[in-house]
């Protein structure tokens, strides 16, 4: 795998202001969705991003994109800072970054036909028309397991897999390099969602695609990814390769979430212990005071709940943010 970093995010923060009062509204608060995250994305990797619901992972793709402003930080693409780019020249970059949705049920237009959604992104940027836009949506569609004669259908006509087949095919319309996949498989059938993912590798593999890859399923993330990043109310807590992470994790959050993960070996699953966390995720509208996990750790210390950890490298290629970890 070339080592050659593509996407470059550093000390990005995304904050959601909070208002209060009818007509005249003032800012009250802040929710922290991200809150200082650094990392890199090498050039044919998938990143793998998991954590729980409301940790900010989808903020953190959506931000990357600049779907939202990034509140503080820079994101960096081929050494181009994405924070800085506006109008025609943010839409020019935007052809080699592209995003599949979660919900492929609302991420499609219903009163647009297969070609007429898949022909817009090839019109906006200006890269077909006429038959020759007709012969590219063809070809999508074909690349993406789709009969190619299905261009004049509407998207309530498909299946929950097939209608993420025509969102994969839009997002490569326009021969992207770098694709964000935001949860692209929970919303469909457990039956459907390994079709997805060998698609997805197989599309890596012969377009040469980059992908960060949004997920809950620790076991999917597993499959499909080279690294694996971890996250934890709006903060980064743990990042290295997929192996290392699943066989050795370090922070406290990261071994209570794998050890939730069923092992399909009933002996090694018996010999296994379970790390329950108590209580519930505090609110980012007010994060606790020092490590954002100490309510739910079961080896928080008093340097804990004063001293927010640093996101450090621990060893070659393995980054945690824990006071705890040597």
């Amino acid at each position: 795998m070339d080592k050659q970093v593509l996407l470059k995010v550093r000390n990005l923060k995304k904050y959601f202001p909070v208002t209060s009062g009818i007509i005249f509204q003032r800012e009250t608060g802040s929710v922290k969705a991200v809150d200082d995250i650094s990392f890199d994305i090498f050039k044919g990797e998938t990143l793998g991003l998991v954590g729980e619901s409301g940790c900010g992972k989808s903020t953190v793709g959506r931000t990357v994109l600049q779907l939202y402003r990034p509140t503080a930080g820079q994101v960096q693409f081929d050494n181009i800072n994405l924070v800085k780019q506006k109008g025609t020249g943010l839409r020019n970059i935007r052809r080699r970054l592209q995003m599949i949705f979660q919900d492929p049920y609302s991420s499609l237009n219903p009163r647009m036909t297969v070609g007429e959604i898949l022909a817009e992104p090839l019109k906006v940027h200006g890269i077909a028309k006429g038959s020759e836009s007709l012969d590219k949506i063809r070809e999508l569609l074909d690349m993406v397991g789709l009969n190619s004669d299905f261009v004049t259908r509407y998207p309530h006509e498909f299946s929950g897999g097939q209608r993420q087949r025509i969102a994969i095919a839009r997002a490569l319309a326009v021969n992207p390099e770098f694709i964000i996949c935001d949860e692209p498989i929970s919303a469909l059938d457990v039956s459907i969602q390994a079709q997805i993912v060998n698609l997805l590798e197989e599309l890596q593999s012969r377009l040469g695609l980059t992908y960060l890859f949004i997920a809950h399923d620790l076991s999917m993330v597993r499959h499909i990814s080279h690294r694996v990043a971890v996250m934890y109310l709006g903060k980064m807590v743990e990042l290295t390769e997929r192996d290392r992470l699943y066989d050795n994790p370090q922070h406290p959050y990261t071994k209570a979430l794998l050890s939730a993960v069923p092992i399909p070996d009933p002996e090694v699953e018996e010999r296994r212990s379970r790390i329950i966390m108590e209580g519930d995720v505090p609110s980012p509208l007010s994060p606790p005071k020092g490590c954002n996990f100490n309510t739910r750790c079961p080896i928080a210390e008093d340097r804990c709940f004063e001293e927010d950890p640093e996101f450090r490298q621990i060893s070659e290629g393995h980054w945690c943010a824990c006071h705890l970890v040597q």
